[in-house]
């Protein structure tokens, strides 16, 4: 059964920095697409950041060049590194993974960035 767990969310001021962790569990990791995304109040689910099984990686244009996505396919687990961090940021973090053509979703974790 597959499992994805996030972390590291939370509250951080404006131009602040955090990291969010993935951990994957029963699938095969290592051969999956990859994803976040986030949700703020009142708003649709959209796509941050996704990287692929070869690591290729896409941004959403509101986070090129702040946020970071990373797999390290020994240890099953994905990260986002966000960096200035704005008030717009806030919003429920989501781990995706598709695994033949089924798509996985995490619990989310919240992050909210005061100004």
């Amino acid at each position: 059964q597959v499992q994805l767990v996030e972390s590291g969310g939370g509250l951080v001021q404006a131009g602040g920095s955090l990291r969010l962790s993935c951990a994957a569990s029963g699938s095969r990791f290592s051969s999956n697409s990859m994803a976040w995304y986030r949700q703020a109040p009142g708003k649709q689910r959209e796509s941050v950041a996704v990287i692929g099984s070869g690591g290729s990686t896409n941004y959403a244009d509101s986070v090129k060049g702040r946020f970071t996505i990373s797999r390290d396919n020994a240890k099953n687990t994905m990260s986002l590194q966000m960096n200035s961090l704005k008030p717009e940021d806030t919003a429920v973090y989501y781990c995706w993974m598709k695994q033949l053509s089924v798509s996985y979703w995490g619990k989310g974790t919240l992050v909210t960035v005061s100004s």
